[in-house]
């Protein structure tokens, strides 16, 4: 079931996401409407947060990456096949050089910036059968990951641009939390008036 995406406003994109168990109720069923959500979508990564739970769980399919013709043949590869479940994820280092690279958020339709993030990470995660993971991402796949992983952090790709570019866009984030967006999916939006 493809379920609407929590829109810029809302509280629950702020809060730190609580880990889960495997007895989360309908966990096999949530994941796989984020699934069809993120597709329907066109996303790249969908965290619990932008469906209105408050739980560590993200998923992430950078297959849309691998289309890049910019890319080397391996991380090409690397990227089209790279479709997983983070359960209770902790990012443990980041490392490396920071580089910018131009993301946006179906939380926030219709706006991108550059955002500067260390090219290199350690994940532990559990995946759906709750087996744990130790994962070393670079790149383009690090960076999804990074920023899935800040939703259940409670923090958003705009927290981490200038004052300035912040600045300039601040009507554009009120209206998209009035609901005043044009976006190919299903939202909800926390400030529009109810009738």
């Amino acid at each position: 079931m493809i379920l609407p995406i929590i829109a810029y406003g809302d509280p629950v994109l702020r809060k730190v996401g609580v880990d889960i168990d495997k007895d989360y109720q309908n966990l096999a069923e949530l994941i796989e409407n984020m699934k069809e959500t993120m597709e329907n979508a066109q996303g790249v990564g969908l965290a619990a947060p932008q469906i209105g739970k408050a739980i560590r769980l993200f998923i992430v399919d950078t297959s849309p990456f691998g289309a890049d013709e910019d890319l080397e043949d391996d991380e090409r590869a690397f990227l089209e096949g790279y479709k997983k479940t983070f359960i209770n994820a902790k990012i443990v280092k980041e490392e490396g050089d920071e580089w910018a690279f131009t993301e946006g958020c179906l939380s926030i339709p219709d706006i991108r910036e550059d955002v500067f993030r260390e090219d290199t990470i350690t994940i532990e995660y559990l995946d759906e059968k709750f087996e744990k993971h130790s994962e070393v991402l670079t790149g383009l796949a690090a960076r999804v990951v990074q920023h899935e992983y800040d939703h259940i952090e409670g923090i958003l790709f705009t927290d981490k641009i200038s004052s300035l570019k912040k600045r300039l866009i601040k009507k554009k984030l009120e209206n998209i939390s009035k609901g005043k967006v044009n976006a190919d999916y299903r939202m909800k939006f926390p400030l529009l008036k109810r009738r």
